[in-house]
């Protein structure tokens, strides 16, 4: 009796493991891991055109993106110029959808 009691509370359990996973995984906010790894594509190519012009004060300029493709970028330059040329450069990489500039232009540094 005591081997049927412990057999039947077994299967149960085991039956309703799946059900405690998929109720406790419910986090619907999460975003896909494939949605980090696009992000990461897109500021790291943001970043490598910026380095690619060889402007001293490109290479300061911070690159986020989040999940929908939107580029932020912040930092400093010497000129409104190169601050422009940073959005134009983040414009025209592929996967972007907007970007945010709040790039300082400081003639001091």
């Amino acid at each position: 009796m005591k081997i049927a009691l412990a057999t039947t509370c077994l299967v149960i359990a085991t039956l309703l493991t799946p059900v405690a996973v998929i109720a406790a995984d419910s986090d619907s906010d999460r975003s896909h891991p494939e949605a980090f790894v696009k992000d990461s594509v897109i500021t790291t190519k943001v970043k490598a055109k910026l380095a690619e012009e060889k402007m001293s004060t490109l290479t300061k300029i911070q690159v986020d993106t989040d999940r929908n493709g939107a580029v932020f970028l912040s930092g400093k330059t010497k000129t409104q110029g190169e601050a422009d040329k940073a959005v134009s450069i983040a414009h025209a990489t592929e996967g972007v959808t907007s970007v945010t500039s709040t790039i300082l232009v400081r003639t001091d540094d």
